[in-house]
């Protein structure tokens, strides 16, 4: 088969279409024929070489995919050849085939084209792990969503609001009114306005219930005058920096908790269990069209480079990258 690998890290250049052995379905694995992937900040680090694979995931880049069960490992029921699903990866999606524990399959939702399914498997399992399971996000809360319009940003907006909860949103001038479309109430442009003074403002002093980050050191401080009393804020990325001052003065004051997570070096069957919650909670809203998967542009799997170069510029909901 043909994969994207990445002989020496670098820039987007480095990423190169290439023949590769074919991977075979181990015990309670299945054996996926990729249809697409999506990018996702994790695979500008690893191609960095700056965020390596988790122990026993395909050397390979790409964090999800869709595609056709092709062939299915000893030990696993409930899926058959043919089968139109996506995946929850830890690696290997920049691929024709890729071997995928079968806990972290999930079907095609009913009414989404089968490449574009390649935009939700991260995004529904980072979000609703963060703002639901952990957060414990409630209708009639308030939710920041920062980047909105990443992958992760334009499933959360849509995601909140479908729970019942005021979204608002940071995110450059231009997107605001398509992040408005998705169900944000009120959209920030982090490069000329104060967040924490908007959230303030469009809470009547209140702040946000949850916060949902992906900047990390840079937003600390801020996001924690953002909280109201009570809040959760949830990190997810870096994008910022690793290293703050936390003010738990501040933390103690709002009775507000911070918390931390990462989806890709969980061992199988907390994927597995995140998976399983995603089918029953969020999946329903899928179908109903709730919720849906928003891409900016498809590509050739062949043009990966200028794939990454989108999500290092410019773009809205995710890029996929297509073998067909």
């Amino acid at each position: 088969m043909r994969a994207i690998t990445v002989p020496e890290p670098g820039g987007p250049d480095a990423l190169v279409w290439a023949e590769v052995p074919d991977p075979e379905p181990g015990p309670g694995e299945v054996l996926v024929e990729v249809r697409a992937s999506a990018v996702n900040r994790a695979d500008l680090l690893q191609r960095q070489g700056l965020y390596p694979p988790p122990p026993g995931a395909p050397a390979y880049l790409g964090l999800e995919c869709s595609g056709v069960v092709g062939a299915v490992g000893p030990g696993v029921t409930g899926w058959e050849v043919g089968q139109e699903v996506c995946a929850l990866l830890s690696g290997g999606g920049y691929a024709e085939r890729v071997a995928v524990p079968a806990g972290q399959l999930l079907p095609v939702p009913a009414g989404v084209d089968l490449v574009d399914a390649a935009a939700l498997p991260e995004v529904a399992c980072t979000v609703w792990s963060n703002v639901v399971r952990l957060a414990g996000l409630r209708a009639g809360e308030t939710l920041l969503v920062h980047g909105g319009g990443s992958g992760i940003g334009t499933f959360a907006i849509q995601f909140g609001a479908a729970l019942g909860a005021t979204v608002l949103t940071t995110a450059r001038a231009g997107k605001h009114d398509r992040l408005r479309e998705l169900g944000a109430t009120h959209a920030i442009d982090y490069r000329e306005q104060d967040f924490v003074a908007e959230v303030q403002r469009r809470t009547d002093g209140r702040g946000a219930d949850v916060i949902l980050d992906i900047m990390g050191a840079s937003y600390l401080g801020r996001n924690v005058a953002a909280l109201a009393t009570g809040g959760r804020l949830v990190v997810i990325g870096m994008q910022g920096g690793r290293k703050a001052e936390l003010d738990l003065g501040a933390l103690l004051t709002k009775r507000a908790t911070v918390a931390a997570t990462a989806l890709r070096s969980r061992p199988p069957e907390e994927k597995a269990e995140i998976v399983r919650g995603v089918r029953d909670e969020v999946w329903p809203l899928v179908e109903a069209g709730k919720v849906r998967p928003v891409v900016d542009q498809r590509l050739p799997m062949a043009e990966a480079a200028t794939a990454h170069r989108l999500v290092e510029g410019d773009h809205i909901g995710k890029v996929l990258l297509t073998t067909r």
